[in-house]
């Protein structure tokens, strides 16, 4: 959701011009050129402006184009370095899939989304453009892309929902304390002479444990012969009494 910002109340950096223009009109002495000028600016932190600026000359359909950014700056939400989700903008022919990135991936766009997102002060950002290319269509369809973004904030106060601590700590915590609890189990499953949910062979102290280690089958089968033996005596020994 956009806000309306002075510039009077931002730190603006350097004018970024996406595109200049030119038109002709034919007048009875001749054609009469016409430059028209896109511009964005903005402070890297959040806040971004879009200008026009039409004029004979480039340089004063630039400086027009600036005068009318700075009365235009907008905030957007930002998480971190990056926009908090997925949105789509649209403009005439032009549409933009902005969508965010990890830590790292840096700004993967074309040179008009590239110079919208570097004023806005977006570092890592996953773009695609489709249909007409036209540097004016496009920077407005990143625009209402942008205008799409909500925050969590927003989106608790729209849902009526409070706010809670636990739902605004990062993803990296749980998985932290998930971590946590499978080291305190498996700590656990060692002291009980099991690693993870097999069992060993051996027993705490190193020994075989009963007749299903392996120097228990080997007496088993060793046994076996003496106690069949004895079994044979005893049954001869019933059958004369």
């Amino acid at each position: 959701m956009k806000t309306r910002v002075l510039a009077r109340d931002v730190d603006l950096g350097e004018e970024k011009v996406i595109g200049v223009t030119r038109t002709a009109a034919v007048a009875k002495g001749g054609r009469r050129f016409s430059f028209t000028a896109v511009v964005v600016m903005g402070d890297m932190r959040g806040v971004l402006g879009l200008g026009q600026g039409k004029a004979r000359e480039v340089p004063n359909s630039i400086e027009k184009a600036v005068r009318d950014a700075r009365k235009n700056l907008v905030r957007y939400p930002l998480r971190g370095d990056t926009i908090p989700h997925a949105v789509w903008g649209r403009f005439g022919a032009s549409r933009v899939y902005l969508r965010p990135a990890a830590p790292g991936t840096g700004i993967k766009a074309g040179a008009t989304v590239r110079s919208v997102a570097e004023a806005l002060g977006i570092r890592n950002l996953l773009t695609k453009a489709y249909g007409s290319r036209n540097p004016t269509n496009l920077v407005k369809a990143v625009l209402d892309g942008l205008n799409n973004l909500r925050s969590k904030e927003e989106v608790f106060k729209l849902r009526g929902l409070p706010v809670l601590a636990d739902r605004d700590r990062p993803k990296l915590e749980v998985v932290e304390e998930l971590k946590r609890d499978q080291a305190r189990r498996e700590k656990g499953d060692k002291r009980d002479g099991r690693s993870g949910d097999k069992r060993d062979a051996k027993g705490p102290r190193g020994g075989t444990r009963g007749p299903r280690g392996k120097k228990g089958d080997a007496e088993a089968k060793a046994d076996a012969p003496e106690a069949k033996a004895e079994d044979k005596k005893d049954a001869e020994g019933e059958a004369k009494a």
